[in-house]
């Protein structure tokens, strides 16, 4: 076992299985997926440390553990099509490729789409699929989506994101309007969208997913 792998294993057995995560795919994902090839070479000492590693402009991988937790309130199913939010360097949709079917990454970041790609072919992520475009408006040519995941916080949750969950859907996100964020499950049913808070994380904001003027931080 190298230096990464037992940093890994650590990372696991420290920050995501303390944290009540018990599903075993996403345990194994965890365990299995290099997080340090999708970390800024500057940044590698700190990939799988307890905090959120910058990528450049404003951008964050989100700490392990939030990571963990928010996926795991998805109860992403094999059989799924999952929308990744934000999905940056493409380490959320290299996890989120061992929960479902097919994932669809989403960003507007050409250059780091490009890097994600690449990083995706290479641990051999078949099932996932990177995409350039505006993350507040979602992919609706390629849903529904069984789950869309937010790599990130966000002030409030777009319509569009919520028109683009299939019937039992679920929308995962951290909503902050303050100093601590609330990583809630948002579910489509006949009766409309329903939600549910989960858990608090301090999730950095995504650019262009700020407050409106008026909110105090």
């Amino acid at each position: 076992m190298n230096d990464f792998d037992q940093a890994r294993k650590q990372m696991v057995d420290c920050q995501i299985r303390p944290a009540d995560v018990t599903d075993r795919r996403l345990i194994a994902a965890f365990m299995t997926v290099p997080r340090h090839l999708f970390t800024p070479r500057a940044r590698i000492a700190s990939a799988y440390a307890d905090v959120e590693v910058a990528t450049g402009d404003k951008r964050t991988m989100m700490r392990p553990r939030d990571l963990a937790k928010l996926i795991h309130a998805a109860e992403v199913q094999p059989d799924e099509l999952v929308l990744d939010i934000a999905c940056g360097r493409g380490y959320s949709t290299a996890i989120l490729s061992h929960m479902a079917e097919t994932v669809v990454g989403l960003d507007d970041d050409e250059d780091g789409l490009s890097r994600a790609s690449g990083l995706l072919a290479d641990i051999g992520a078949d099932n996932a699929v990177i995409i350039t475009g505006d993350p507040k408006l979602g992919v609706p040519a390629q849903g529904p989506f069984d789950v869309i995941f937010v790599n990130g916080s966000v002030s409030a949750v777009p319509q569009a994101w919520l028109d683009q969950l299939a019937p039992g859907g679920r929308l995962v996100a951290i909503v902050r309007k303050g100093p601590v964020g609330k990583a809630t499950v948002f579910t489509r049913s006949a009766a409309g969208i329903g939600e549910r808070i989960v858990f608090d994380a301090t999730a950095r904001l995504l650019p262009g997913f700020e407050p409106e003027p008026g909110f105090a931080f």
